[in-house]
């Protein structure tokens, strides 16, 4: 049993810059807590890393907190919280300047001011970058900056299977109940195959997206919604998971699943155009601002042209920029598709959907706080309102910025109130044995991926979520099955997460009667 002040689950911007936070404040003063955090890979392995385009936010003199507010307002059909929008907002250049302050480095003109990208529906060009790696750069800055700290352990390789809570000593927990606390998780240790108590006052879930359920995402594999899914065990609130995001633009490979390569919006922000088999600049037919318009808008127009067509991709012709400022702006892009034979300079790119990113997930207050006491929440994970029906292009990295930094207020806050539970129980392991085909779970894991790939993608309809319930429900069944005399696995316990999340996108889509940013419908076209 291992006992931490603070305990954080994931490496990614919000795990890192709330935990560096700790460790700044707490760095002078006669209290030295002990802040552990735990990741299931190795640390720079997170869906920050893989965040080509950049981040948001209002730095320029001639842009203003009201116009970025509005873009975000619209992108996501104005379902969004306004209180929220505002304080992320308002709040992110002093969140940048940290992420200068701790290192991370954003390209810059001749003359010393930030480049600014423009990406669909900004109004602006506020969008900071470094090359086209802005995602890994913020990401090495965090983990060089918090090697600085020796009261704060990371423990890789470390699994979070469930949250402990009064469920464990045996008290009855509903999502009705107000007083569920979280006392800390039960985590695998992947090294020694043992699953250990560590127990905290305060626990932050920041566990990323939920990309891996379909068949093809720009997310890495490590993107399977564990903390969705272990909040909701523990009867925490979830909302509006049927709000996925695909990604308008993934690098289309034939007889390519999996992780997909991303082509930033940054590219088309450029001045690259998306065009259909016959060279037209087809999203011009469903929107005005054409390859610029929010993603739901492109992604649906894409897939409606690749279905009128009977083609697996469209083409993004990035030749139209300026040489010099491809190679420069977009080296890994420009890279890897020489590498597979693709000249961006002159030859057009394939590109797909990909499911990209979720605006649901933990429901938090402004406070990052949840409905279980001392479990607090940041980043993908979670739903605090920012994003409405659909998120604007670059705001995902602001708000885990800003909601990191709104759990450290109030993680200081609460820590002193906040005690350990000695009680809590080892893991029961009772009646398990060693599972001898792992094929069982890579099946059920690649039938779920195609279950929701096929039914409850871009367009869905009532029969789709019908059937894609009934085939999920199947899976449900013999996973549990599995796990109940299995012994505990990485795999395993990821197929478990992936059929929660499953379960709630589905049981969203199918609550939702009408078509509003990234949930459509054909059976509600003409409402």
């Amino acid at each position: 049993m291992t006992k931490v002040d603070f305990l954080v689950v994931g490496s990614g911007i919000a795990g890192l810059s709330y935990a560096l936070k700790l460790c700044e404040f707490y760095k002078n003063k006669n209290y030295h807590p002990k802040i552990c955090l735990i990741t299931k890979d190795e640390p720079f392995e997170s869906n920050t890393r893989y965040a080509q385009g950049g981040i948001a936010a209002v730095i320029d003199a001639k842009d203003s907190y009201e116009k970025h507010i509005q873009d975000t307002l619209i992108a996501g059909s104005h379902i969004n919280n306004e209180e929220v929008v505002k304080l992320v907002v308002e709040n992110g250049p002093e969140r940048i300047r940290e992420l200068i302050n701790w290192g991370a480095q954003f390209d810059k003109s001749d003359d010393g001011d930030y480049k600014l990208a423009k990406e669909g529906g900004h109004s602006d060009h506020r969008i900071l970058h470094f090359k086209d790696v802005t995602g890994q750069e913020i990401q090495r800055a965090l983990l060089d900056a918090i090697k600085k700290y020796d009261n704060v352990e990371i423990l890789q390789d470390y699994f979070a299977i469930d949250l402990i809570t009064q469920h464990h000593l045996g008290e009855d927990v509903t999502k009705y109940r107000k007083d569920t606390q979280c006392y800390g998780v039960y985590a695998l240790n992947k090294t020694s195959g043992e699953v250990e108590n560590i127990l905290s006052k305060v626990t932050l879930l920041a566990t990323g997206g939920i990309g891996q359920v379909y068949k093809t995402t720009t997310n890495p594999s490590v993107a399977t919604g564990d903390g969705i899914a272990m909040t909701y065990r523990a009867k925490g609130h979830v909302r509006q998971m049927e709000f996925v995001q695909f990604h308008p633009t993934a690098l289309y490979q034939r007889g390519h699943e999996g992780n997909a390569f991303l082509i930033t919006e940054a590219m088309r922000g450029a001045g690259a155009i998306l065009r259909n088999s016959k060279g037209e600049d087809f999203v011009k037919k469903y929107d005005e601002r054409g390859s610029l318009a929010p993603r739901d808008i492109v992604a649906r127009a894409i897939d409606s042209e690749m279905k009128k067509e009977g083609k697996e991709h469209v083409w993004l012709d990035a030749s139209v920029i300026d040489e010099s400022e491809l190679k420069d702006h977009f080296p890994s892009i420009y890279s890897h598709c020489k590498n597979i034979g693709i000249d961006i300079t002159k030859d057009y790119i394939p590109v797909a959907p990909a499911s990209h990113y979720l605006c649901g997930g933990i429901v938090v207050n402004t406070k990052a706080e949840t409905s279980i006491k001392n479990l607090l929440a940041c980043g993908e994970a979670t739903c605090t309102g920012l994003h409405g029906a659909n998120r604007l292009a670059s705001n995902s990295l602001l708000e885990a910025a800003v909601y990191a930094h709104e759990a450290f207020e109030t993680a200081v806050r609460n820590i002193a109130s906040t005690e350990w539970m000695d009680n809590i129980p080892e893991w029961n392991k009772d009646g398990t044995t060693v599972p001898e085909e792992l094929v069982l779970i890579n099946q059920s894991r690649s039938d779920l991926q195609r279950v929701m790939s096929n039914y409850v993608g871009i367009v869905r309809s009532n029969e789709r979520l019908k059937r894609a319930f009934q085939r999920t429900g199947l899976i449900y069944a013999e996973t549990e099955d599995l796990y109940k005399k299995t012994v505990i696995s990485q795999p395993l316990c990821e197929l478990r997460n992936m059929i929660t999340i499953c379960y709630l996108v589905i049981s969203g889509a199918k609550e939702r009667h009408e078509n509003i940013g990234l949930h459509y419908s054909i059976d509600y076209e003409n409402q």
